[in-house]
């Protein structure tokens, strides 16, 4: 190839890449405006009309010229006929001065505005947000619903209105309040009005929530059976582990004789239920819910969305549901409640209608094995033992004894491996030039003496369900949400034991310290391990054992992110690995005793098994094409020479 065929292959390839990048470019700057264009469409719709219909009769040029004349009373007049244009009926109540109404518990602190008559902000007290790690563990107080792009309101479909309906956050409701309840009214007349009331009792994270259409049959639509109620959450960053939080963050759903389940945890998303019942719904993130559920009459459909922003924004999330809420004639009340509040198992589960599957601790198999076993055990250690992080270490203890007795037969086979070296040393000198036939002979000698090579793997196996489920079970369990453990401050995030002045790519600002203890005594164990085990017969495999030094380190920066509940587990579990190795080898299994074993095995008579049988004939076979493919060379090369 001449020099001007590799100049003009590599100005092709800079041409199509440079195509690639401005297509990619404009595709994203397509995605992006027809995002922001869907975002903006319903605030278009509902923007207060009278701003649009002021150019008819400019407020600025005109009132200083109304008001020297002494004709206040017509703009007000016009703006009146204006209103009424837009807002129909409902006219009376599209005037008004917000003004804000504080329902609170022990545990709440709910701050209503009467435009809209919706809530504009929820303190939880006994909650807190943490700050950045670089501002160090500075508490911050815990607001939901209070991001002012927010959105819940009620499309009443008023046929006399301009749009053909009017949206309930634009008008100003009547506010009466008690200690624990606060009503919120739209009226046209004593007799005509939307409701809105609020209940919160003492304790409780439940907030009774009903809405009344009273006398409205002769102002919404005649045919109408339901009435659309909006609801828009742009879920804010809460907890230091955004990846965990961002994943975790989604919308969760239960239909009648169905399954509690979700929307998507990474992508955008649309579940379409139109004409389809809902028990509730829940804009749930990593620890708290945001739920409204129907008390006894499920809502008649919705739909169900998730929008995904850029990971520069400022919101993890944008999730919405548009609910369809029963209406009838004459007095209709819906009744419903929210829940705003933690995750806590034990009390979701009390609504007694799957609300608890909302803590995400995995599906199928990961959800049983941690609803049902390593919940109820972390719950009953929780309540005997006060830091959480002996807890974790209980747990591990538990699992080493439950898992000990094929751990001990994983030992025992190790060291009856380790008693044969001399034949395998014996072995390895006459096949030293033939390492298949090293293999072959191997095998032979393993089925002889009655061992098994793959005997240590069971307990690693029966381990790595637990792995997984706790995997998923530290940051969903909120018991672990800033609870501290040695210099731990947060079991259910990542420990910070000290900050990176840079950020190292796929590893992060900062170092935890668990991590790098369990990397090291992972390569501890491993070396003392090899120390007692024939490897021998790995000659052939050195990357295996490669691997086994290697493996730790390239999880140092896997695990760095992850909760430190978890990898202060994997410390726990790695440390008692080496002491049950040490304590088991030396004080409890017999050299002695497993030579006559050996001995007594090689001499009783021999059956095969199936999978010895496969294997043995596996590598003969092997063996075979080896040895025809070497000789096939060297009878070629010959006749090569010869040519030449």
């Amino acid at each position: 190839m001449d020099r001007n065929t590799i100049i003009g292959f590599v100005l092709i390839f800079l041409l199509l890449m440079g195509m690639q990048y401005f297509q990619t470019q404009a595709r994203v700057e397509a995605e992006k405006a027809k995002a922001t264009e869907d975002s903006i469409r319903l605030a278009e719709l509902r923007e207060d009309s009278l701003k649009n219909q002021l150019p008819v009769l400019p407020l600025e040029e005109t009132t200083a010229a109304l008001v020297d004349s002494n004709k206040t009373a017509l703009i007000d007049s016009l703006r009146s006929l204006q209103r009424n244009e837009i807002y129909g009926a409902f006219a009376p109540a599209a005037k008004g001065i917000e003004q804000e109404v504080v329902l609170e518990n022990d545990v709440l602190k709910i701050t209503f505005t009467n435009k809209g008559g919706r809530i504009k902000q929820v303190l939880l007290k006994k909650h807190f947000k943490m700050g950045p790690v670089e501002e160090g563990e500075v508490k911050h107080p815990l607001y939901l619903m209070d991001n002012k792009e927010d959105q819940f309101e009620y499309l009443l479909p008023v046929p006399d209105a301009k749009e053909g309906k009017v949206f309930s956050e634009d008008l100003y409701f009547e506010a009466t309040s008690s200690a624990n309840e606060v009503v919120f009214r739209a009226k046209i007349a004593d007799n005509q009005y939307f409701e809105q009331k609020y209940q919160l009792s003492d304790g409780s994270y439940t907030l009774g929530y009903d809405v009344t259409f009273q006398g409205l049959e002769q102002v919404l639509q005649r045919d109408a059976k339901t009435v659309t109620l909006n609801w828009i959450d742009h879920i804010s960053k809460v907890e230091r582990n955004v990846e965990y939080e961002r994943r975790l963050t989604t919308v969760y759903y239960k239909q009648p004789d169905e399954y509690a389940t979700s929307c998507s945890l990474a992508k955008d998303d649309t579940e379409d239920f139109m004409g389809q019942p809902l028990e509730w719904v829940s804009h749930s993130n990593q620890f708290f819910n945001i739920a409204l559920l129907a008390k006894t009459t499920a809502f008649a459909g919705g739909v169900l969305t998730i929008k995904v922003p850029g990971e520069e924004e400022k919101d993890l999330k944008v999730l919405g549901s548009s609910l369809q809420i029963p209406y009838g004639s004459g007095s209709n009340t819906f009744g419903m409640q929210f829940y705003i509040g933690p995750k806590e198992y034990d009390r979701l589960t009390a609504f007694n209608n799957e609300f608890e599957q909302t803590v995400p601790f995995g599906g199928n198999i990961l959800g049983i094995v941690n609803r049902y076993i390593i919940r109820p055990i972390f719950g009953f250690l929780l309540g005997l033992i006060g830091s959480k992080g002996i807890v974790i270490l209980v747990l591990t203890l538990i699992v080493k004894l439950l898992l000990f007795p094929l751990t001990y037969r994983m030992l025992y086979s190790q060291s009856k491996m380790s008693a044969l070296k001399p034949q395998m040393e014996k072995i390895k000198e006459k096949f030293k030039d033939d390492q298949q036939q090293q293999q072959v002979e191997t095998m032979k000698m393993y089925r002889e003496f009655g061992v098994s090579p793959l005997g240590g793997c069971m307990p690693m196996v029966l381990q790595m369900p637990i792995w997984f489920a706790l995997y998923r079970f530290f940051p969903a369990a909120i018991e672990f949400r800033q609870a501290s453990f040695l210099w731990a401050t947060d079991l259910s995030s990542f420990d910070v034991f000290t900050r990176l002045p840079f950020n190292v790519p796929f590893y992060g600002m900062h170092i935890s310290l668990f991590t790098i203890l369990w990397a090291i005594s992972t390569i501890a164990y491993t070396v003392y391990n090899s120390k007692n085990i024939d490897m021998s017969a790995m000659n052939n495999n050195k990357a295996i054992i490669y691997m086994q030094y290697v493996m730790p380190v390239m999880f140092i920066f896997f695990f760095n992110n992850f909760a430190s509940g978890l990898t202060c587990y994997l410390l726990f579990s790695s440390i008692l690995n080496v002491l049950q190795t040490v304590v088991t080898k030396n004080f409890i299994i017999s050299e002695e005793k497993i030579k006559q074993e050996l001995e007594k095995n090689r001499n009783k008579p021999k059956k095969k098994n199936g999978f010895q049988s496969r294997l043995e004939e596996a590598m003969r076979q092997q063996q075979q094409i080896q040895s025809e493919r070497t000789n096939k060379k060297q009878n070629t090369t010959p006749n090569k020479r010869l040519k030449k």
